[in-house]
């Protein structure tokens, strides 16, 4: 399968054709999901009685700030800034993680799901993360054919998700 250009950016690589469409469809059928459940059927929340919101709401304010904080300085990092020709970018939550986009997303369901606890919903945040963990992969290997061994190397130094606690040797190209 081809990946999806971007026609008027051709510092950008290219991405999964069906990853924007897949993720407003994972995001539709979530919503109706933690909807129903949560708020109409009640079928699963029995959760929410047992950890108390003064636990879920501060923990869902942190996923929702570091989730927004994720998408707007990875936003700018690829799609506001314009470089003469494609390159593995290593710098701000670049050199982090290798997809804060992704990561965004799942912290946002996280958030969503700590304010009204659904196991319904858990299941479906499940699908969602080994879907994305596929886009990830698919433009990976993207990545990894247009550029070889530097984004080999980008990805050994960084990890897909989950920041290290101390960085190891990260080559930074600001």
């Amino acid at each position: 399968m081809k990946p999806k250009k971007h026609h008027d950016r051709p510092d950008l690589i290219g991405e999964h054709r069906f990853g924007d469409i897949g993720q407003l469809l994972s995001l539709c059928i979530f919503l109706l999901v933690y909807i129903g459940d949560g708020f109409v059927f009640k079928l699963t929340t029995h959760l929410n009685d047992m950890i108390s919101l003064y636990i879920r709401v501060p923990i869902a304010a942190i996923a929702f700030i570091l989730s927004a904080y994720l998408v707007i300085t990875s936003k700018r990092i690829i799609f506001d800034e314009r470089r003469e020709k494609p390159e593995v970018i290593r710098k701000g939550v670049y050199a982090a993680i290798r997809h804060p986009m992704y990561i965004s997303e799942v912290l946002l369901y996280f958030a969503l799901l700590c304010l009204n606890l659904s196991l319904i919903s858990i299941g479906v945040w499940g699908l969602i993360i080994i879907f994305l963990y596929a886009i990830c992969r698919y433009e990976e290997k993207i990545l990894t054919d247009h550029f070889g061994d530097d984004y080999r190397s980008y990805m050994k130094d960084v990890p897909m998700w989950i920041p290290r606690l101390k960085q190891k040797g990260v080559r930074s190209k600001e």
